[in-house]
């Protein structure tokens, strides 16, 4: 092989390698768009999942994390529809305009 032929090769081999590369790097940004929301997701889950297996001696306090688990799960998921529908709107209301104040 000509010193020539060599210097193509290694040229085109060196192109795809990068085109590649930068094919994939674009993807993995969009694989899991939400990868926090839907880990705090879970999360929730698994916390409803325990409060349902705790014994429901807590003076009420059971029923009410249950409640507000369940509460949690269902903002989650329309945080997650908000986002998917409104791609680039990064607005986020004050977590404290975001929860009721206990009384």
């Amino acid at each position: 092989m000509s010193s020539t032929t060599i210097w193509k090769t290694s040229t085109l081999v060196l192109a795809g390698a990068l085109a590649f590369v930068l094919s994939t790097s674009g993807n993995a940004a969009s694989a899991d768009p939400q990868p926090h929301m839907k880990e705090a997701l879970e999360t929730l889950r698994i916390a409803r999942n325990q409060l349902d297996k705790a014994s429901p001696d807590k003076g009420g306090h059971r029923v009410k994390a249950i409640a507000l688990t369940d509460q949690a799960i269902e903002e989650t998921k329309a945080g997650v529809e908000f986002d998917n529908e409104h791609k680039g709107d990064k607005r986020d209301v004050d977590s404290s305009e975001a929860v009721p104040a206990a009384e």
